[in-house]
């Protein structure tokens, strides 16, 4: 018995994916990807658009661009794949270092336990995933209430948002002024111009950036330039969407996710969807929330029902919403 094709609506195929709905239009805009037709016009993946969609995120979880990953499936000879594949050679190196400690505690304590030592529950429980080192501690000043905030271990990735009044500004500059070797990026930028960065880098990651659909400014130039920096080793951003249209947004997003492991950790403090899409976050990037009325920052799981989600959510707008905005200072008006 043949069973019949199986076909997805976009959320049920990037669901099964694990990417957004918006990965899936922006693949199918760059002409990688062609969803089949219903009689209504709405879009269905079946089997052949799952299998092409599932090559597309793999080459892209590789690192690479898409018009790299649209060489690579014409068959033609894909250029700059010897940066990508070098990598995520160095990722999975690094993947690697840490498996090994693992199985040398693993080795230790079984050595312990036939010498007839007995480990500790917390030893056992270190097994299964290491423990998150502090980053940096303090406490929170006003309008705070003197609460005690701990950054955990610095992922590649943490977004920071927060509505208006939320103080997410002053969060991030004190996870800056914690954070050993880290430096607050305003948005002036001019912190960011300052900085060192190997010319050949700049122009490379530009390259990838406008091959993958950004459009080349000097705010997106000032903001590689900051991120190929030799030092500091962490970044925290105002408004990393500031003065970006979606698509650098996006490839801009793209290219944080690809870097090697030994690149620095960004902070990045936004409320554009781009940016933070909360059905594209991964499992080593992190969510800080300012919650409004001045609740104490909060750690956010990117799952509907998890706290925080829902007000994550509500912070967050489209480029074009975000644009109506941009430069504006919201301000308290003064008592009467």
């Amino acid at each position: 018995m043949i069973r019949p094709a199986i076909f997805l609506s976009p959320t049920d195929a990037a669901r099964e994916l694990g990417v957004s709905a918006k990965a899936l239009r922006l693949y199918e805009e760059r002409g990688l990807l062609s969803p089949s037709r219903t009689q209504a016009g709405w879009r269905t993946y079946g089997p052949a658009e799952m299998a092409r969609a599932r090559e597309i995120v793999a080459l892209r979880a590789l690192g690479l661009s898409l018009a790299q990953v649209d060489r690579v499936l014409r068959g033609d000879e894909a250029e700059g794949l010897e940066a990508t594949l070098a990598a995520h050679q160095a990722s999975l190196e690094a993947r690697l270092h840490a498996t090994s400690a693992t199985i040398q505690r693993v080795q230790e304590l079984r050595q312990r336990i036939a010498a007839g030592a007995a480990p500790t529950a917390s030893e056992l429980a270190g097994l299964q995933q290491d423990p998150e080192e502090i980053a940096a501690a303090f406490v929170l000043p006003w309008p705070w209430g003197g609460e005690r905030f701990e950054l955990r271990a610095l992922k590649p990735i943490i977004f920071l948002t927060g509505p208006l009044f939320s103080g997410k500004t002053k969060l991030a500059m004190l996870i800056a002024e914690t954070t050993p070797g880290a430096v607050f990026i305003g948005l002036d930028r001019t912190v960011a111009s300052s900085l060192e960065a190997p010319a050949s880098a700049v122009a490379r990651t530009m390259a990838w950036l406008v091959e993958d659909g950004a459009t080349a400014s000097d705010t997106l130039s000032i903001l590689v330039r900051a991120l190929e920096a030799a030092e500091p080793t962490t970044l925290v951003f105002d408004l990393i969407e500031q003065g970006l249209d979606e698509a650098t947004q996006l490839a801009l997003m793209a290219h944080l996710r690809r870097r090697g492991p030994r690149a620095a950790p960004v902070v990045l403090m936004t409320r554009s969807v781009a940016i933070l899409d909360l059905a594209s976050v991964q499992p080593n990037e992190a969510i800080i929330l300012c919650p409004a009325n001045h609740s104490p920052p909060i750690y956010v799981t990117p799952h509907t029902g998890a706290a925080g989600y829902e007000a994550t959510a509500s912070c967050l707008a489209p480029p074009v919403v975000r644009a109506r905005t941009e430069g504006v200072i919201a301000m308290r008006p003064p008592a009467a």
